[in-house]
């Protein structure tokens, strides 16, 4: 990481602030929401469907309940009875009245006096104790409730599984007399529950007081027999059965998913009404967010990060063309030069070729600003740079060494070409002048040439070129002087 530039270093810092920062609002955000979907899910979702959910068994699955209490209250049914069952022409008729009228598989009614298994076909069986087949009517027949809800194979419709609304029938007197009821498929109950889970999306079944699962929806028909056998369910089987009358609200988690559980027990069928959610296809919608947002976090981290790039890359520019060009003419400065001198040096030492310089001042440059003034004075240095410029070659480097002071470093240039050039500027120099507030300034120079040796440093280059100019000077000025080894 130190060696990295310090501009890849403040990229690198940004990138991991900002990502974090999104990251960590981002999934702050997410966490928040999820807590408040699981919050709404257990408070209002399941809840309030289970309530629906039992308005449609009031109207849908606990229609065979209050068909049955109507039976068993039925005075021609317990006035039959009571007269004796002479003729069970009228009871037949009655019970297919009820079956065609109401929709039900089947109706029936078993006699306490005759044992008499009675079906809208007629007389189906004599009920018998030692029979394993009959032992819900004398369980109904010891009961104290009103009625229950069994799944048994009917005889009267080729042992197909159905639901049994057993109804206790009473005389007058409150003396039990007999079981009446109707009974509905399973398949067709299993449609009621495929209904309910289409409309709720939710997983809906049935459960016995013991666990056992008495009705599902038809496409769950391979899952387990059993809430105790439930993978996850089982874990809060025992709290479902023993909630009592009050709802539960509880959850599980299996396979990484946590599904949320409410349970109601419905005193009308004796069962438990289980009611489960996923909260995945509830987190969906969040988790799209999520990723959308992380989407919308990285474009924006990159657009910062391109536009951090630029304006540092911008300003880092400015600041080197800063650092290096001198402000009034636009050359290379001191600062500038001594970078190119260090890699020239190199160069020539690797792979020696001719290397001159050549040093410029501006003779009696004092006086000028003392009788124009400044202003006046930076004008006749930029007239004699530009000037400089139009006599130079293309890889040639010109630099403001000082105040009226400039340097030329001529790349594969001898002594006797710098010298010419010198020449050529110079004479080009005193031949111009510089217009300033319609005045006419005219100035010379005097000008040292050297050419590099091979082994001396670039000092002692500089010094020999530097010692030529003092020398043009010394002598009169608006010369040129070779600096020899």
């Amino acid at each position: 990481m130190q060696s990295l530039p310090h501009r890849t270093r403040l990229l690198i810092a940004l990138a991991i602030i900002l990502t974090l920062g999104f990251l960590t609002t981002a999934v702050g955000n997410y966490i928040v929401s999820r807590d408040k979907v699981r919050e709404s899910i257990l408070a209002q979702e399941l809840p309030l469907t289970g309530d629906n959910i039992y308005s449609e068994l009031q109207k849908d699955l606990l229609r065979p309940v209050f068909i049955s209490s109507l039976m068993a209250r039925d005075t021609f049914l317990r006035d039959w009875v009571i007269a004796g069952e002479h003729d069970t022409a009228p009871l037949v008729r009655y019970l297919s009245e009820i079956k065609a009228q109401y929709g039900t598989i089947t109706s029936f009614f078993v006699s306490d006096q005759t044992r008499r298994y009675y079906y809208p076909g007629g007389q189906l069986k004599n009920v018998d104790e030692k029979d394993s087949r009959d032992r819900w009517y004398f369980r109904v027949q010891q009961m104290s409730q009103p009625y229950e809800t069994n799944v048994d194979p009917d005889l009267a419709n080729r042992d197909t599984m159905t639901v049994f609304i057993n109804y206790r029938v009473l005389d007058y007197k409150g003396k039990f007399i007999g079981v009446t009821g109707v009974g509905l498929t399973l398949e067709k109950m299993a449609r009621l529950i495929d209904r309910y889970q289409q409309r709720f999306q939710r997983h809906i079944f049935f459960v016995s007081p013991k666990g056992e699962v008495m009705l599902r929806a038809t496409q769950d028909a391979a899952l387990s027999n059993s809430i105790h056998d439930m993978p996850g369910l089982k874990d809060i089987a025992g709290p479902i059965l023993t909630a009592g009358k009050e709802p539960l609200s509880s959850h599980y988690e299996f396979n990484g998913s946590n599904t949320h559980v409410n349970s109601r027990f419905i005193p009308e069928l004796g069962w438990f009404l289980v009611v489960e959610q996923d909260e995945r296809e509830s987190l969906a919608s969040l988790r799209q967010m999520a990723y959308f947002n992380f989407g919308i976090s990285l474009v924006v981290t990159l657009l910062v990060l391109g536009v951090t790039w630029y304006v540092i890359r911008y300003y880092q520019r400015r600041l080197e063309l800063m650092a290096t060009t001198d402000k009034l003419t636009g050359l290379f400065n001191r600062q500038a030069l001594d970078a190119l001198l260090e890699q020239v040096h190199k160069d020539v030492q690797r792979e020696p070729y001719p290397l001159s310089v050549l040093l410029l001042d501006i003779d009696y440059f004092k006086s000028v600003n003392d009788r124009y003034g400044h202003v006046a004075g930076d004008a006749v240095i930029v007239a004699v740079s530009n000037l400089i410029k139009t006599k130079l070659r293309k890889n040639d480097i010109v630099v403001r060494w000082g105040g009226e002071e400039f340097l030329v470093l001529l790349r594969e240039c001898s002594l006797l070409e710098a010298g010419h050039l010198g020449e050529q500027i110079r004479t080009a120099l005193q031949d111009v002048e510089t217009e300033w507030q319609g005045q006419g300034i005219k100035v010379t120079a005097s000008l040292g040439v050297a050419q590099f040796e091979a082994g001396e440093s670039i000092d002692d280059f500089f010094g020999r070129a530097d010692g030529a100019l003092y020398r043009a000077k010394d002598a009169g000025r608006n010369r040129l002087e070779v600096g020899l080894p």
